[in-house]
């Protein structure tokens, strides 16, 4: 895709879009112990709330958004929600800020999400994981991006760049080169947002191993690398999987193949920093050849512990610009880009913050720092090209780059060689619950009829929600 043929339209109609987020934590006790309550009543049904939920365990509350078409809506939906959901937990319980987990019991005591007569099916699954990976890589938490851009944006866009294909063709084939270039260069959000460095003992062995550093309450940390849930021993698929994305009937072969090979065991269950969304995600191969690709979700982020909802907003409005670059961004033809990009996504996840840690580029080594802030240049000027009013965003990034202290994961080390892994993650965790209790008394739900109905629906699905409209 062109960038001069994109300058054709205007800034708005380029960053319109679709934007969701969802968020996974575990449900911790005061004394930073993995929590085995059943999930909260006062969400509801899991399998009908929208709006929260489970994912792998009872101990593991899903916030999931509605879509909007501006961050700004999104994450404020999202904020929101998310205090609603700490502030309703039990006194002595709080959303654990941190991606690798708190205080593990042993594996046979960590509750799978349990479903009733309806929801079997995606409990025999939860065991089926739990038995091929194992329970405790199941309860690595994250923050994913869901983002689409416009069909009425890519309908100009396709009259203007490629009209001799098809509308589904061409929209597939955006989706598909954002999709390639992003595995390409997802080491780089990894340095700039992650912040998961430590572990408690109970987790699992082969992360700790990795870890340089011990504190004196039973935990290990790394002072050489920002984000260990994107490490070699992060929640990965046991084998190397490498789908074509040439096209959307290659990735899906492919996909069919592995299953057929007893690699998967569904499609869903192949684990990359990047998805293809279809219209239909429980026909999700079909779909995608039929339907095309709808949407993209992005499942790098860390959850940030710094920020109550585990996501601050200028990471989030990078992350938008920086999937238009990958638009734009010429691609190499290095034939093995797949298998470089996982080296070059585990070597910044673990060592990032080592001087002598070098990236391939094609083949060849390069420093992190002199690769990044040659991408940051490259979106200042496409920026500046199409009139996008982030700047400040880019200059943020570019200090973290040539500044490694100013990342999250260098001031939670900081924090962890003072206090520890576990006391630094109780005090971050009843800090945000405080933070989340302390805005809720300062909206007013009645000003918005909105804001009243999701309200209603996350707490309860309208049964019993504490925030209901009459």
């Amino acid at each position: 895709m062109d960038l001069l043929n994109l300058s054709k339209l205007s800034s708005n109609e380029i960053l319109e879009g679709s934007f969701g987020i969802e968020w996974e934590s575990l449900r911790a006790k005061g004394d930073g112990e993995l929590s085995l309550t059943p999930h909260p009543e006062i969400f509801g049904d899991k399998l009908t709330n929208p709006l929260i939920t489970t994912d792998f365990s009872e101990s593991q509350i899903e916030i999931i958004t509605p879509t909007f078409n501006t961050i700004d809506k999104a994450f404020d939906m999202f904020s929101i929600l998310s205090d609603l959901v700490n502030s309703s937990l039990p006194e002595d319980e709080y959303l654990w800020f941190q991606s690798i987990p708190c205080i593990l019991p042993y594996w046979d005591k960590i509750p799978i999400a349990q479903y009733p007569k309806e929801g079997k099916e995606s409990q025999k699954y939860r065991e089926d994981l739990a038995k091929k990976y194992g329970v405790k890589k199941q309860m690595i938490s994250g923050v994913h991006f869901n983002f689409s851009f416009t069909d009425e944006f890519l309908e100009k866009f396709h009259a203007i760049e490629n009209p001799d294909l098809s509308f589904k063709e061409f929209k597939n084939s955006v989706y598909l080169k954002i999709a390639r270039n992003y595995l390409r260069y997802c080491w780089l959000i990894i340095y700039l947002t992650g912040c998961s460095i430590g572990s408690h003992k109970t987790f699992s062995n082969d992360c700790i191993h990795l870890m340089d550093a011990q504190d004196d309450y039973g935990s290990y940390y790394s002072t050489r690398g920002p984000s260990f849930r994107n490490a070699s021993c992060g929640y990965k698929n046991l084998k190397e999987l490498y789908p074509s994305y040439d096209s959307v009937d290659e990735f899906t072969s492919d996909i069919e193949g592995f299953i057929e090979n007893g690699d998967l065991s569904e499609a869903k269950e192949l684990y990359t920093q990047i998805r293809l969304k279809p219209k239909n995600p429980k026909d999700l191969l079909n779909s995608l050849k039929n339907d095309g690709i709808q949407y993209i979700e992005i499942r790098t982020l860390d959850i940030n512990p710094f920020y109550k909802c585990g996501l601050v907003k200028h990471d989030m409005k990078f992350l938008h610009i920086f999937l238009i670059y990958m638009m734009i961004k010429d691609e190499s033809d290095y034939a093995d880009w797949q298998r470089e990009a996982k080296i070059n996504e585990e070597n910044t996840a673990e060592s990032a913050y080592v001087e002598s840690m070098r990236l391939l580029r094609d083949g060849n080594e390069v420093t992190l720092k002199s690769w990044a802030a040659e991408i940051i240049n490259e979106m200042y000027g496409m920026c500046e090209v199409l009139g996008f009013d982030e700047f400040n965003t880019l200059d943020l990034m570019l200090d973290r780059i040539s500044n490694p202290d100013l990342t999250y994961g260098k001031n939670l080390l900081k924090l962890i060689e003072e206090k520890g892994y576990i006391n630094t993650h109780i005090e971050l965790s009843k800090n945000n619950k405080m933070t989340s209790i302390h805005n809720l008394k300062n909206i007013d739900f009645d000003e918005c009829e909105e804001l009243k109905e999701y309200a209603d629906i996350a707490l309860g699905g309208g049964k019993n929600g504490i925030y209901k409209a009459d």
